[in-house]
C-alpha cells in the first residue's frame, strides 16, 4: 500500500516538474519575444533619430529640427491610408472651422481614389455645383499648384478662403480627350439637407443631400406629413458624401424595426460596436427605392447596404464611392493632433465598404429619357398648357396678374412628367416603386 502512494505521488511530483518546466518554457518565450520587440523598437527608434540627424548636417537647405519632425510625422501617416494624416496647428485650426457648419468655400466633397483626388459628390446650389463639377472629376491642379501626392486636408485647406475669392480647377473628365479648367468664386456655404417632393398622390420623393445632425428628424417629419397618402418612397442619396454616423443609423431606424444596421470593427476592442434597429423607431413599411451613384459615400453608403441587406429596399443607380473607414482626431499637444484610421464599417451582411462600395441592384447610367422629337406630336393636354403659358405671358406684360402664379409655386413639390424625363434614374425608380405598390395591394 505504502508502495502504491510513493508511485502517485512520483506520478504527480513528475506531472508537476512537467507543467512547471513547460509554463517556465512558455514564459521565457512570451519574455524573449517581448525583449525582441522591445530591442526591434529601440533599434528603429535610433535608426530614425540617425537619418534626422544626418539630414540636419547634410541637407543643402536649412531646416530646422521642428519642421524635419512635422514632415516625417505627416509621411508616416499618410502611408497609412488616404484619410489619416499628422495636423500641424494650421493644418488643426483649419480641421476646427470645418466643423463650423458655414464657411467660405467651393461645395464639394473630395477623397482619394486609385491615388487621385477626386470629387465625390459636388453639393446641391453651392458654387461647385454650379460651376458645373461632377462626381468623379480628378482634380489636377488647385490653381497652379498639382495635387499629385497632396493630402485630402491640404487640397481642402487650398479649396477654402474667403467668400467672393476666385479659384482655378484644372480637372479630368472620364470621355473628355482633354483637362478642364472650372473657374469658380468661392461662397458661403449653407446645405438644405433633406426636402421632399409627391410624385403623382401616392409616391413621396426624399432627397437627402448631406448627413447633418438633424436629417433622421427631418426626413421623420416629411414621412408623417404625408403618411395617410403614401404608398411609396423614393430616397434620393445621389451625391450625398456622407456624414454623421448617428444619423445613418437613426435614418435606417425609421425603416427598418430589427436587426443589425452597421457593425464598426477596429483593433482595440472599445473600437468594436454594433448598431443595432428597433421597432420603437420604425415609422412606416411601404415598399422603397434608393438611388445611388459615384458620389455616394460613407453615411449614405451604410444607409443603402444596410437597407439592401435588409432588403428593405431596392437600389438604383450606380456603384458608390466605397468609404467604408473610421477616423477619430487625436491630439498630440494642445495645438497639435493626428488624424488616424482607428477601425472599418461591416454592413449586416458582413460586407465591408471600404474600397468596394455598395452595388445596386438595377444598374442605370445618368441621362435624360429619349423622347419622340417630332414638334407635331404634341397632346391636347399639353398643347392647352403651353397655350396657358403664351397667355400668362401676354397678361403679365400688358399689366394683368396670372391666376395661374399660386399653381407654379405648387409646383416646386412636385415632381412633374417632364422632370422625370430629364432624370432617367429617378424615371426607373418611379417604375420600379409603382410595381412594388401593386404587388404588395
Amino acid at each position: 500500500m505504502k508502495q502504491q502512494k510513493y508511485i502517485t505521488l512520483g506520478f504527480a511530483s513528475i506531472g508537476l516538474a512537467v507543467t512547471l518546466f513547460f509554463s517556465n518554457t512558455l514564459f521565457a518565450k512570451e519574455e524573449a519575444a517581448k525583449k525582441s520587440t522591445e530591442a526591434s523598437r529601440l533599434e528603429s527608434l535610433a535608426k530614425f533619430t540617425k537619418v534626422i540627424s544626418i539630414v540636419e548636417q547634410y541637407n543643402v537647405d536649412d531646416v530646422t529640427i521642428e519642421e524635419l519632425m512635422d514632415k516625417a510625422l505627416k509621411g508616416m501617416l499618410t502611408n497609412l491610408d488616404a484619410h489619416s494624416n499628422y495636423l500641424t496647428q494650421e493644418d488643426y485650426k483649419t480641421l476646427k472651422v470645418q466643423t463650423d457648419g458655414e464657411f467660405g468655400g467651393l461645395g464639394i466633397s473630395v477623397g482619394i481614389k486609385d491615388g487621385a483626388l477626386t470629387v465625390i459628390a459636388p453639393m446641391e446650389g453651392t458654387p461647385a455645383d454650379k460651376a458645373g463639377l461632377k462626381s468623379g472629376d480628378i482634380i489636377l491642379k488647385i490653381d497652379k499648384a498639382s495635387t499629385i501626392s497632396m493630402t485630402i486636408d491640404d487640397a481642402v485647406s487650398k479649396m477654402r478662403g474667403k467668400v467672393g475669392e476666385p479659384i482655378d480647377l484644372t480637372i479630368v473628365r472620364q470621355n473628355e480627350t482633354k483637362p478642364l479648367n472650372v473657374h469658380i468664386v468661392r461662397g458661403t456655404i449653407t446645405i438644405e439637407s433633406v426636402y421632399a417632393k409627391t410624385i403623382s398622390d401616392e409616391l413621396l420623393y426624399i432627397r437627402v443631400t448631406s448627413f447633418d445632425k438633424k436629417v433622421a428628424d427631418d426626413v421623420a417629419k416629411e414621412i408623417n406629413k404625408r403618411k395617410a397618402t403614401t404608398k411609396g418612397i423614393v430616397l434620393d442619396l445621389r451625391n450625398n458624401p456622407g456624414g454623421l454616423l448617428d444619423q445613418a443609423v437613426d435614418l435606417v431606424d425609421l425603416f427598418v424595426d430589427e436587426g443589425d444596421i452597421v457593425s464598426q470593427k477596429g483593433k482595440n476592442e472599445i473600437d468594436q460596436k454594433t448598431y443595432k434597429a428597433s421597432k420603437q423607431k420604425t415609422i412606416t413599411k411601404v415598399p422603397m427605392v434608393v438611388l445611388i451613384n459615384g458620389g455616394s459615400a460613407s453615411a449614405s453608403e451604410i444607409v443603402s447596404g444596410a437597407l439592401q441587406d435588409h432588403k428593405r429596399s431596392v437600389l438604383v443607380g450606380e456603384n458608390t464611392f466605397g468609404k467604408g473607414s473610421v477616423q477619430v482626431v487625436l491630439p498630440v499637444t494642445d495645438t497639435e493632433a493626428i488624424k488616424l484610421t482607428i477601425a472599418r464599417y461591416y454592413l449586416p451582411s458582413g460586407r465591408t465598404i471600404q474600397a468596394v462600395g455598395v452595388k445596386p441592384d438595377i444598374e442605370v447610367l445618368p441621362g435624360e429619357v429619349k423622347t419622340n422629337g417630332n414638334d407635331f406630336s404634341i397632346k391636347e393636354a399639353d398643347l392647352k398648357k403651353h397655350l396657358e403659358e403664351e397667355l400668362d405671358k401676354i397678361d403679365e406684360n400688358n399689366g394683368v396678374s396670372s391666376s395661374n402664379k399660386e399653381d407654379k409655386k405648387d409646383n416646386k413639390d412636385i415632381i412633374t412628367p417632364e422632370m422625370l424625363n430629364k432624370d432617367v434614374q429617378l424615371k426607373e425608380a418611379v417604375g420600379i416603386i409603382k410595381a412594388l405598390v401593386i404587388m404588395k395591394g
